[in-house]
């Protein structure tokens, strides 16, 4: 139970440090727009609680269901990323058309997209695995990956294509793609950003404004320089947990995209050092299950949300100190935000279930001694391979309630469409004489090959047939 208890103590301590730097860094925030202090860190906690939920259901959600749904989900989200585009629709915060008000929450498509095409790629590669090549590793992904692509450009939301590119890459690095075919996305990836600087030069400014953020202090690099004073701040120990100077309205987005600046802040370089060691866990943890599980399916799901996540995560922190220019990505399961929490933790719910299908865990939880409450929370998965499509048991023939069928005889099987009748059997009562049936000879004939005994010629005498009870044939 290594794997289960890696993700659940990584993942809950994630939760709980962002849980309380989400009170910390929207407080001041909150108070100076008149509303109430607790309030953003309050509805982090609801949307908390209803993402544990969502962990619950995942944990207890069989892989054949999982994946027999992933096609479905996968066209759900494409419906919702073209409906987040109508004006009526969507709603448009920060220049980006990225949601739909729901009334008591915004919801992001893109996140549940990124979560979808990580399950449909990982069930579509599973199915393909036995003749799997480079065209039919590359055939089903990419188009697919392009159309989601073009559907958040339209958006726009270049945060949503890079972490949609993480599960690629998560994808096909599990698949076994060959080195060389990354060294060509790279550059291929390098065309399409020269493609869209072209298109729109301001993104070029926002690239290039991690190089030199002190060229343009009041624009491009206001948020990134605000950052390294929050970080420079907080030095080895921090300032001390709500004391920092720059939720005060000075850091932009800093219960969000820029939380782990605040982290830096009030805790130091050593709550820097926990968060990151916590994400190395994850991600440890979700390798592990992905070379100790027996299904492909859950292999490569398991790479490509350990991927998805890890990346996510070493992006934001990237451009938060300098590294990397600014994406708008949310550190997961720490920045402030319902629809990728709850998402999130449905993820993690997954990465649960999945690692309570090793072989090693199901033998354990099978000779463990549980009380009534954990059987039901976490119950022990029947198999390490999920089926697809399983089987279903054969029905009992019910014998036949036609009058004058004797009880307990079997009943006669269904006829098969495009079965030909050779000789038909016709009850008589007892003591009358039964003419023989004269069978044509055409009839008689077999089209199953030579040394088959036509069927006329198998059955038994006229007065066996009558007094005999009567067996399912079986069609030819």
């Amino acid at each position: 139970m290594t794997s289960f208890q890696l993700v659940v103590g990584a993942a809950g301590m994630l939760l709980a440090i962002g849980l309380v730097m989400v009170f910390s860094a929207s407080a001041i925030e909150a108070a100076l727009n008149d509303q109430p202090a607790w309030r953003p860190g309050v509805d982090q906690v609801v949307f908390a609680v209803i993402g544990l939920g969502a962990l619950l259901v995942a944990v207890r959600l069989p892989v054949g269901l999982v994946r027999r749904w992933a096609p479905i989900g996968l066209v759900v989200a494409a419906v919702l990323l073209v409906a987040v585009l109508v004006p009526g629709i969507g709603m448009q915060l920060n220049g980006s058309r990225a949601w739909i008000d729901l009334g008591f929450t915004n919801f992001q498509p893109s996140e549940l997209a990124k979560l979808v095409f990580a399950l449909w790629g990982a069930h579509i590669l599973a199915m393909r695995d036995r003749f799997l090549t480079v065209r039919t590793l590359l055939v089903p992904l990419l188009p697919v990956f392009a159309v989601l692509s073009v559907l958040l450009i339209l958006e726009p939301d270049f945060g949503g294509v890079v972490s949609l590119g993480l599960v690629l890459v998560g994808l096909l690095w599990a698949g076994g793609l060959p080195g060389r075919w990354f060294a060509g996305f790279a550059a291929a990836a390098a065309a399409a950003v020269v493609l869209m600087v072209a298109v729109a030069p301001y993104r070029m400014e926002r690239i290039t404004s991690f190089l030199d953020p002190f060229a343009d202090p009041s624009d491009t690099g206001f948020q990134a320089i605000r950052g390294f004073y929050a970080l420079a701040t907080g030095g080895l120990w921090g300032v001390g947990l709500g004391n920092s100077a720059m939720k005060w309205n000075l850091l932009p987005e800093a219960e969000s995209d820029y939380i782990f600046a605040i982290i830096g802040e009030e805790l130091g370089f050593l709550g820097c050092l926990v968060v990151v060691a916590l994400y190395g866990v994850l991600a440890w943890a979700g390798f592990r299950i992905a070379r100790r599980t027996a299904d492909r399916f859950v292999q490569l799901a398991c790479v490509a949300i350990t991927v998805w996540l890890v990346g996510q995560a070493a992006l934001n922190m990237g451009y938060v100190v300098g590294l990397l220019p600014v994406t708008g990505l949310t550190l997961p399961l720490v920045s402030a935000g319902g629809t990728s929490l709850v998402l999130t933790l449905f993820i993690v719910g997954l990465l649960i279930r999945f690692a309570r299908s090793e072989p090693e865990a199901i033998e354990h939880l099978r000779r463990a001694d549980r009380g009534r409450l954990s059987r039901w929370l976490l119950p022990a998965p029947e198999q390490a391979v999920g089926a697809v499509f399983p089987r279903r048991a054969r029905r009992p023939e019910q014998p036949d309630e036609r009058p004058g069928r004797a009880p307990g005889r079997p009943a006669r099987r269904a006829a098969v469409t495009g079965a030909r009748t050779v000789a038909r059997v016709v009850p008589v009562p007892p003591g009358e004489r039964v003419p023989r049936e004269r069978v044509p000879a055409r009839e008689r004939r077999t089209t199953e090959g030579r040394g088959r005994v036509p069927e006329a010629r198998r059955q038994p005498p006229p007065r066996a047939r009558a007094t005999a009870p009567e067996s399912p044939r079986r069609p030819r």
